[in-house]
């Protein structure tokens, strides 16, 4: 039976002061205090309803808004002893901007006295979507990320990336609905027109046929020609569209009702027929990119410490407990408890293994798409936190949409 207990005590563990490190292991990177990590794990804790682990994640919001750039965007991860910032190797992260918001408006609609403690922060969110305005580059209400730019950190994925554009989404219908006067018509117009141009660019029908003066740049009126169908696509760029399937997306399309009652009937379809050929969660990113696909050395030397994009294996195809946790919402919410309950009872069982020690859940960074073993680092809170937000989804708790 799926428990709440294992995941509870892992986000106990890796509370501090300074908000919710990654992971307890002691591992380099780990041991900080990461934005996007960071507030996942914060949106788990509030609907876990829990005070000490609610008081964590305004620590973690505190964090990391206490370390916003001048500029508008947030850091990747705050070392707690140092306070030392990072925003990022190659590239900072496009995604942490509106993770930071969502996560501080969701405390506000949600925490008790989180409208008090959110108000003081209304010009720092001004200021970060200022910078999502400026990294449009085109004014084309799409924003560009850069490869490296997002969670899928080593991964291939660059330039109008629909995860990072639904997050966008969500922060700004957000921030209209909390202070309906702070952004006058500007925040839900805008958000109106990002979802316009998804609808139109990111769901290919190719019975319909693409009306080319809706599409986002001429180049997509013969990429799409050869783009997969069922499903939102991952994005696109001037030199491509991208064929895999992105579970993230796709489970943030379903939660924030991007599609028609339509087009959420066919994606539905299509992710039973996922979970029913899988033995266990579903990939981040599917296929798998191996050769002899173009898009492989793009892979081979994206990487900062060593290679761990191997087939099936890390963004390349990894099963990553934190976005089955999230499609287990979204299924949810597009009232599908039958395929909701299947991957939460999936999810519980890959979040316990744990080779080094099967007395305990081992919550581990993500799993071979293949094999179902664990990969990566073991104990990571968003892990725990897709458990906990599977859970709550399915006693039928709900973030703010």
């Amino acid at each position: 039976m799926p428990t709440t207990f294992e995941a509870l005590a892992l986000l106990r563990a890796a509370s501090t002061p300074a908000g919710f490190v990654a992971s307890v292991n002691d591992v380099a990177n780990y041991q900080r205090i990461w934005t996007r990590d960071g507030v996942i794990t914060g949106l788990a804790a509030l609907l876990s309803q829990d005070e000490e682990l609610i008081g964590t994640f305004q620590a973690t919001l505190r964090t990391i808004f206490a370390h916003q750039h001048p500029t508008g965007f947030f850091p990747s991860n705050v070392t707690p002893a140092s306070g030392q910032a990072s925003y990022g190797g190659n590239c900072g992260r496009v995604d942490n901007v509106s993770w930071a918001v969502i996560g501080l408006l969701q405390f506000a609609r949600l925490a008790p006295d989180g409208a008090a403690f959110a108000e003081p922060y209304r010009p720092q969110v001004v200021r970060a979507f200022a910078v999502l305005d400026a990294w449009e580059f085109n004014g084309k209400h799409l924003v560009y990320v850069p490869q490296s730019g997002d969670w899928a950190d080593e991964y291939v994925q660059h330039g109008y990336v629909l995860y990072d554009q639904l997050l966008r989404v969500w922060a700004l219908e957000l921030a209209a609905g909390f202070w309906p006067e702070g952004g006058g018509r500007e925040w839900p117009a805008k958000a109106g027109a990002i979802r316009a141009v998804i609808g139109r660019n990111y769901w290919p029908d190719h019975e319909a046929g693409a009306d080319p003066a809706s599409l986002y740049s001429p180049n997509l009126i013969h990429q799409l020609q050869a783009a997969p169908t069922g499903f939102w696509l991952m994005g696109f760029n001037p030199a491509r569209v991208y064929r895999q399937f992105d579970l993230a997306a796709n489970a943030l399309a379903l939660l924030l009702k991007v599609g028609s009652p339509a087009q959420d009937a066919v994606l539905l379809h299509h992710l039973s027929q996922r979970l029913r050929a899988a033995e266990g969660l579903l990939p981040a990113f599917d296929p798998a990119i191996e050769a002899p696909e173009p898009l492989l050395a793009e892979l081979t030397d994206n990487y900062a410490y060593t290679f761990r994009n191997h087939a099936h294996e890390f963004h390349n195809g990894g099963l990553w407990p934190v976005w089955n946790g999230w499609l287990v919402a979204a299924l949810h919410q597009a009232q599908r408890p039958d395929l909701a309950a299947a991957l939460a009872a999936r999810l519980s069982a890959a979040n316990q293994l744990n080779p080094a020690d099967p007395a305990h859940w081992g919550f581990y960074e993500n799993l071979h798409g293949q094999t179902q073993q664990p990969l990566g680092v073991p104990y990571c809170t968003w892990s725990a936190a897709g458990e906990l937000l599977a859970q709550a989804y399915g006693r039928g708790q709900r973030l703010v949409i």
